[in-house]
C-alpha cells in the first residue's frame, strides 16, 4: 500500500467507534419526483457530460479581453468551454469589480442559453457575496459576519441574507459561496471577519439562520428569490497554527468533533445545500483529501445529499503545494475519491481530461462519478433551474430600496461595541468641537472591508462614493463647522495591509488645540485572504504613535478601532477615555458610528472574540483550567494568568442592566431532559436599550479538564428605562456532554454552574450517559 492510499484510507479508532450503526435520518428530506429527474437526467448521459458537471471555471476563462472596460462574453470560448467540455458550472465576478444587476443578468442568461443548447442541462453560476450582494453596483451591503455575531441578535444574519438572496436573483445568481462558519479562534487569522466569532455555539446558530435567509424554508424547492447556500470552510479554517491564511492546523479530532463541527452539523441540518472544504490542511491531511471528514462524518454520518465544491484550485494543491500526489491527475483521483464533487479548476479544463483518463483506467469508479453527478444535478433541480434557468431583474422591483437601507443602518448601530467610557466621556454634546483623525476616518473601503465590490475591497471608495464616511457622517450629524479632519496618518496606497503612507501627526496635534475632544479613527485597511496576512498583531506603530502625540495635548481621546480582527492596543488605551470597536459595519457604518457617539442610539452589542492584550498571550473564553492559575503553593514557582484586552462578550450601554434571581425549572435532571432557566432583568438607567443576554456552563469536575466555560444560549431583549423583565431559554442536558477520550459524547454524573449576567446557579446531572452515535 503507497503513502498516498494510507492517507485516502486511515482511519482512527475515533472514528470506527463514532459511526453510526442504525441509520441516521435524512439531513436533507428527499423529494421523490426531483430523484426521478436526477436518476432520469443521469442515465442519458455520456461519461464526457457527467464529468463535465464536475468542472467549475472562472468567468475570466470565457470573457472577452478585447473590451477591458466593458465586460463581454467571448463566444467562441464559451463553445469550447460548454460544448465542447460540457462545463456545468461558472463562478466569480467579471473583469473583478462589481457589475450592474442588468449585466450580471445578460451575461449569465447568455451562459445559460449556451449550456442548455449544447448539453441540455442549465449551469449554475456562483458567487462570493458574503455581507450582502457585494458584487454588484447599487445593492445593500450590510454589516460584515463579524458584526452580525456581535449583535447577538439571531434574526440578522437572517435577514441579511434574504435580502442578498433576492438581491442576488434579481442579478441572475442562484448560488452564494456563505456563509462562512469558521470559528475563528487565532486572532492573527486574516480571514476573523468572516466568520461569526471564536464561539461554535454562536457560528452554529448564526450560520444555520444564514442558511435558511438565504435558501427559504424548503431546500428542496429554492424559490426565485432565494439561492443556494454553501457552508465554508469545512472545518478548523480558522484556527492556523500560525495564524496566516491556508496554513495547516492541529486540531485532535475529539476536539473537531465537539466544537469545529457543529456550525456545520446545524447548518447541514437546516438545510444547506453545498459545502466548500477547509483550503488547508490539518495533522497533515490535506481537507481535500480527508475521505473520513468529507464522507464519513459529513455525507454517511448526517445522511448528508447535498453537494461539495473545492475552493479555488485546491485540487491542484494537492500535488503544487501539499506534496501528497506526484501529479496533478492523481491528486484528482485522490480528491474525487475522498469525496469531492465539483472542483473549482478554475483556469483550465485539463481536469476534465485527466478525469475521464482516471475512471478508464479504473482509478475512479463510475460509481463515485454517478453520486457527484447526482448530487449536482439535485442542487440544479432543487433550484429550478431546468425550469427556470434565469432570473430577471424588472422582476425584483424591491432591489437597493430603502427599506434595505434603512435596515442595513440598523444593524450597523446593533453591531458597534462600546468597549470603555471613563467619566461618560460619550455621548457628545451637540455643539461639542470634534478633531476627527486616523487613517480611517475618511474612507468607504476601511468600512465595508474585504469582499465588497472587489476581492479586496479595494474599490469601495469609487463603487460606494454615495455613502457616509464617518468624517461625512460625523459632519451630518454635528455639523461641518464642528468637525475638523486632520488625519495625522494615512494608508500607503496599493501598499501591503500594514504599509503606511503620509504621516504628519504634528498637524493632527496642532488641531487638537481647538478641539474639545479627539476622535481617533485606527485599525485596518480592507483585505481579504492571504493578502491580509501579518506578522505583528500589535496596531502598526504610526497609528498608535499618533493616538500617543495627540493624548499629550490633554484633550479626551475616543478611540474607534475599525478593523477585521483585533489588533493589539494595550499601550494606547489607558490614554483613551472611550473604545468603540465598530468592526467592519459596511457601507451606513459611519452614519451609525455618527448616531451612536450623539447619543441618538444606544449600544447594545458584546464582542464574539477575545480581544488580546499581548502577542504570545492568545486564548478564548472557552479556555482550560489550567492556562489561568495563580501562584501554585511550595517551591515551584508557577504562574499561569489570563490577561486580555477585552473577554468574549464584552460590551457595554449608555444605560445599566441589573441581573437576579437565576433559578431553572429543574436543579436534579437526567441525560434525556430539557433545562428552562428563567433570569430577571433591570433596565436600572434613565435610557431605553438592548441587552444581549448570555447563558454559560461550567463543568466542575469531569473525566477531562472541562472547559473553563461554554456559552450555551443567549437572547436578546430591549427593555425601556426602569423595565424589568424575565428572560427564559432552554437547553437539552445533552448540551453539556462532550467528546470523551474514546471519541463518544459523554454526559456525566456531577455538578455544572450555570452563569447569566453575574448570577451562579448549580445544577446537578444525576446519571452517566454515553451515546454510540457520532452526533447527538
Amino acid at each position: 500500500m503507497n503513502k498516498r492510499t494510507i492517507i485516502m484510507t486511515a482511519t482512527s479508532a475515533m472514528a470506527a467507534v463514532v459511526m453510526a450503526q442504525t441509520p441516521v435520518k435524512p439531513a436533507i428530506p428527499q423529494d421523490k419526483e426531483i430523484e426521478r429527474k436526477v436518476e432520469q437526467t443521469l442515465a442519458g448521459m455520456t461519461l464526457d457530460e457527467k464529468i463535465g458537471q464536475m468542472c467549475e471555471i472562472t468567468v475570466d476563462v470565457v470573457t472577452d479581453w478585447n473590451s477591458p472596460d466593458d465586460f463581454r462574453l467571448s463566444r467562441e470560448k464559451l463553445d469550447t468551454i460548454i460544448r465542447q467540455y460540457k462545463v456545468g458550472s461558472i463562478l466569480n465576478v467579471p473583469l473583478s469589480v462589481a457589475q450592474t444587476k442588468e449585466k450580471w443578468a445578460e451575461s449569465i442568461a447568455e451562459i445559460q442559453k449556451v449550456s442548455i443548447e449544447a448539453i441540455g442541462i442549465p449551469c449554475v453560476y456562483g458567487v462570493d457575496q458574503i455581507h450582502g450582494t457585494t458584487y454588484t453596483l447599487g445593492g445593500t451591503l450590510f454589516p460584515q459576519p463579524i458584526n452580525q455575531a456581535a449583535s447577538f441578535n439571531r434574526d440578522m444574519p437572517y435577514r441579511v441574507s434574504q435580502v442578498c438572496a433576492y438581491e442576488s436573483r434579481a442579478c441572475d445568481i442562484p448560488w452564494i459561496y456563505a456563509p462562512v462558519m469558521d470559528l475563528g479562534r487565532n486572532p492573527v487569522w486574516p480571514r476573523a471577519w468572516e466568520s461569526f466569532g471564536e464561539d461554535c455555539y454562536v457560528n452554529a446558530v448564526m450560520g444555520s439562520r444564514a442558511v435558511k435567509g438565504f435558501q427559504g424554508d424548503d431546500p428542496n424547492h429554492i424559490g426565485p428569490e432565494n439561492v443556494a447556500a454553501c457552508m465554508k470552510h469545512f472545518m478548523a479554517y480558522g484556527v492556523p497554527v500560525t495564524g496566516r491564511d491556508r496554513t495547516p492546523s492541529a486540531v485532535g479530532e475529539r476536539e473537531m468533533r465537539e466544537k469545529y463541527f457543529m456550525p456545520f452539523l446545524h447548518a447541514a441540518r437546516a438545510g444547506a445545500l453545498t459545502l466548500m472544504p477547509n483550503s488547508s490542511i490539518n495533522m497533515g491531511i490535506p481537507f481535500h483529501a480527508n475521505k473520513t471528514l468529507l464522507t464519513d462524518w459529513l455525507k454517511e454520518g448526517l445522511n448528508w445529499d447535498g453537494m461539495i465544491v473545492t475552493d479555488w484550485a485546491d485540487i491542484n494543491n494537492l500535488c503544487v503545494r501539499d506534496h501528497i500526489a506526484a501529479t496533478k491527475k492523481d491528486a484528482i483521483r485522490i480528491a474525487i475519491n475522498a469525496g469531492i464533487d465539483m472542483s473549482m479548476v478554475p483556469y483550465d479544463v485539463s481536469f476534465c481530461d485527466d478525469l475521464k483518463a482516471l475512471v478508464n483506467e479504473g482509478k475512479v469508479s463510475m460509481s463515485r462519478i454517478d453520486d457527484a453527478v447526482r448530487r449536482i444535478l439535485r442542487l440544479k433541480y432543487r433550484l429550478n433551474l431546468f425550469n427556470r434557468p434565469d432570473t430577471r431583474p424588472a422582476d425584483y422591483p424591491d432591489f437597493g430600496c430603502k427599506e434595505w437601507a434603512d435596515e442595513a443602518r440598523t444593524f450597523a448601530t446593533e453591531s458597534q461595541v462600546l468597549l470603555k467610557n471613563d467619566d461618560n466621556t460619550l455621548p457628545l454634546r451637540e455643539g461639542t468641537r470634534i478633531l476627527l483623525t486616523g487613517p480611517n476616518a475618511n474612507s468607504m473601503r476601511c468600512l465595508n472591508g474585504g469582499w465588497s465590490y472587489s476581492w479586496q475591497g479595494d474599490k469601495a471608495d469609487e463603487c460606494a462614493a454615495q455613502y457616509n464616511t464617518i468624517y461625512e457622517a460625523m459632519c451630518n450629524r454635528f455639523g461641518s463647522d464642528n468637525v475638523k479632519l486632520v488625519e495625522g496618518v494615512s494608508y500607503k496606497k496599493g501598499g501591503k495591509i500594514d504599509e503606511m503612507g503620509t504621516t504628519d501627526i504634528e498637524a493632527a496635534v496642532n488641531a487638537a488645540s481647538d478641539a474639545d475632544v479627539i476622535v481617533a479613527c485606527i485599525g485596518e485597511t480592507s483585505y481579504a485572504e492571504t493578502p491580509g496576512n501579518i506578522s505583528d498583531l500589535w496596531l502598526p506603530d504610526t497609528q498608535r504613535s499618533l493616538v500617543k502625540a495627540l493624548a499629550a495635548t490633554g484633550k479626551p481621546v475616543v478611540l474607534i478601532l475599525n478593523e477585521g480582527r483585533p489588533r493589539i492596543i494595550s499601550d494606547i488605551v489607558p490614554l483613551a477615555k472611550a473604545v468603540i470597536d465598530i468592526m467592519l459595519p459596511g457601507n451606513y457604518g459611519g452614519d451609525a458610528l455618527a448616531s451612536l457617539i450623539a447619543g441618538n442610539s444606544n449600544f447594545s452589542a458584546k464582542l464574539p472574540f477575545t480581544y488580546p492584550s499581548h502577542p504570545n498571550s492568545l486564548t478564548t473564553y472557552d479556555h482550560k483550567p489550567c492556562e489561568n492559575m495563580g501562584q501554585m503553593d511550595g517551591n515551584y514557582n508557577y504562574e499561569a494568568v489570563i490577561d486580555v484586552q477585552w473577554p468574549f462578550g464584552a460590551g457595554m450601554s449608555y444605560t445599566t442592566f441589573a441581573y437576579d434571581n437565576l433559578r431553572a425549572d429543574k436543579t436534579d435532571f437526567g441525560a434525556g431532559d430539557t433545562l428552562t432557566f428563567s433570569i430577571d432583568i433591570t433596565n436600572t438607567g434613565d435610557r431605553d436599550g438592548k441587552e444581549p443576554v448570555l447563558l454559560y456552563s461550567s463543568d466542575v469536575v469531569a473525566s477531562l479538564s472541562p472547559d473553563n466555560k461554554r456559552l450555551r444560549q443567549f437572547d436578546k431583549v430591549e427593555l425601556k428605562a426602569g423595565e424589568r423583565r424575565t428572560v427564559k431559554m432552554s437547553i437539552k442536558a445533552s448540551d453539556l456532554a462532550f467528546v470523551g477520550a474514546d471519541g463518544r459524547w459523554t454526559l456525566e454524573e456531577g455538578d455544572f454552574v450555570m452563569t447569566c449576567g453575574g448570577q451562579n446557579l448549580t445544577i446537578h446531572c444525576n446519571e452517566t450517559k454515553t451515546w454510540d452515535t457520532p452526533n447527538i
